[in-house]
C-alpha cells in the first residue's frame, strides 16, 4: 500500500513538473490520469518493491555517489594503461559471487561492474557474475566485495517481503 501512495506522489510531482499547467480543469484531469495510472499498475500487478523504489532513494543516491568516485579511480587506471608505450594489460575472466538477494540488487551490482572502466559483466546467472577485466589482479573476487556489499545495502536493505 505504501508503494501505491508513493507512486501517486511521484507521478503527481512528475506531472506537475512536466506539464506546467495549473488551471483547475487541467489539474483535475492530471490528477485523474495519475489515479488511473496508479490503479492500473496495481490491477496489472506491476507495482512492487522493485518497480517503486522511491523509499530507498537516500541509500541509492549514497551508493551512486560512492560508485562515481570508484569510476573516476578506475578511469585513472585505464588512462595510464592506454598512455603507456608498451601494452602491459593482463586480461582475465573471473566468476564473482554476489550476496545480493533481489534481482534488482544483482542487476545493480552487475551494471556497476560494467560501468567501472576496465571491467565488464559478461553473464549473470543466479548469484554468480562472470567478469572480464583488463588486469588479473583487479579481477579477483575480493576486489568486488565492497561494491557487492554496498549495492546490497543500497537496494536490498529497503526490501520487505
Amino acid at each position: 500500500m505504501l508503494n501505491f501512495f508513493g507512486l501517486i506522489v511521484v507521478l503527481s510531482g512528475l506531472w506537475l513538473g512536466l506539464s506546467g499547467h495549473y488551471q483547475p480543469l487541467i489539474m483535475w484531469l492530471g490528477g485523474l490520469s495519475v489515479l488511473l495510472s496508479a490503479f492500473l499498475a496495481v490491477r496489472l500487478e506491476t507495482l512492487d518493491r522493485e518497480s517503486a523504489p522511491f523509499f530507498g532513494l537516500p541509500g541509492i543516491l549514497t551508493y551512486w555517489v560512492w560508485l562515481m568516485i570508484e569510476i573516476v579511480k578506475a578511469n585513472w587506471i585505464v588512462i595510464k594503461a592506454c598512455l603507456r608505450a608498451e601494452l602491459d594489460i593482463n586480461p582475465a575472466l573471473v566468476k564473482v559471487k554476489t550476496s545480493c538477494e533481489s534481482d534488482l540488487a544483482r542487476t545493480t551490482f552487475a551494471n556497476s561492474i560494467t560501468l567501472t572502466p576496465g571491467t565488464v559483466s559478461v553473464t549473470l546467472e543466479g548469484d554468480k557474475i562472470l567478469v572480464h577485466a583488463l588486469y588479473e589482479e583487479e579481477a579477483q573476487p575480493e576486489v568486488f566485495a565492497e561494491m557487492d556489499r554496498r549495492s546490497k545495502r543500497a537496494v536490498d536493505s529497503r526490501v520487505t517481503a
